[in-house]
């Protein structure tokens, strides 16, 4: 999920550069959201990860 924030922050500079508000936005929006819901899968993951071992 990572990789796809990535891939839309890319996309959203290359946009950016080349003019293209609407789609750059589209993508940093995209990337914003998925960067956030990878934070909370981690969190997520590493506590019951934890929980689990104890």
């Amino acid at each position: 999920m990572l990789y796809y924030a990535l891939v839309f922050l890319v996309i959203a500079i290359i946009a950016g550069v080349l003019g293209f508000s609407g789609i750059a936005g589209a993508s940093a929006g995209i990337a914003q959201i998925l960067f956030f819901v990878f934070l909370v899968l981690l969190v997520v993951s590493l506590l019951f990860g934890w929980s689990r071992r104890v």
